[in-house]
């Protein structure tokens, strides 16, 4: 049964999942990058950057967990990038150059209508004005048989996790503080939402915690 899952989400210990001041030069915000130490290292993270190497560890093994199975993505407007407002053109491509690490159909949420955009290696980017509830259905519709990933950012993550849209949910716990960012857990009953973990590990760089619903 295909799920909707969030996975390879990085948290700080204090509950943020990105620094404040996302920018061209800051794609995580400010310190955002301290929550993902964990998986800059990995081998799943070096090949998605064209890169040799990597480790082939525990956090290895939930980084390419973090990417497999999927049909179909669902990205925030500020996950595709740092444009505000109305497209002005279409130059901006996203964060990851002509060939992202999707590989899949992908749905943008915006408010501004915008053309299909066609990258290398299977992946399209699609801009769905409609809401969550229109983009989850087209991308359930474009994943078929395979899990729909909620990619993020913060904000739209939990819009799926308030609506009850998400099975299953994979946080890194990182052992940093970052004091202020953009917060996870703010207004959230994971408990009452019928979430409980099923899964622990602890590395030097996380606590990786999966979540799924009962």
């Amino acid at each position: 049964m295909p799920k909707v899952r969030v996975a390879g989400f990085g948290v700080s210990l204090d509950g943020f999942s990105a620094g404040v001041d996302q920018s061209l030069e800051n794609p995580l915000g400010k310190r955002g990058p301290e929550i993902f130490q964990w998986f800059f290292h990995t081998r799943t993270f070096c090949a998605m950057t064209g890169k040799e190497g990597g480790s082939t560890d525990v956090d290895d093994r939930f980084a390419r967990k973090g990417m497999e199975n999927f049909g179909a993505f669902i990205l925030g407007r500020n996950m595709f990038g740092p444009v505000r407002g109305p497209w002005p053109d279409d130059s901006w491509k996203g964060w990851w150059g002509d060939n992202p690490p999707y590989h899949a159909p992908t749905f943008v949420l915006t408010h501004y209508e915008r053309e299909p955009l066609v990258m290398e290696g299977g992946t399209t980017f699609h801009f769905v004005t409609g809401g969550i509830e229109e983009a989850m259905r087209l991308a359930k519709q474009a994943a078929g048989e395979k899990d729909v990933k909620i990619g993020g950012g913060v904000s739209t993550v939990r819009q799926y996790l308030r609506a009850g849209m998400v099975d299953s949910l994979h946080l890194a716990l990182a052992p940093v503080i970052l004091g202020q960012g953009e917060p996870l857990f703010r207004d959230l009953d994971l408990a009452a939402l019928g979430f409980a973990v099923t899964e622990r590990a602890t590395t030097d760089h996380a606590t990786h915690l999966v979540l799924e619903k009962r």
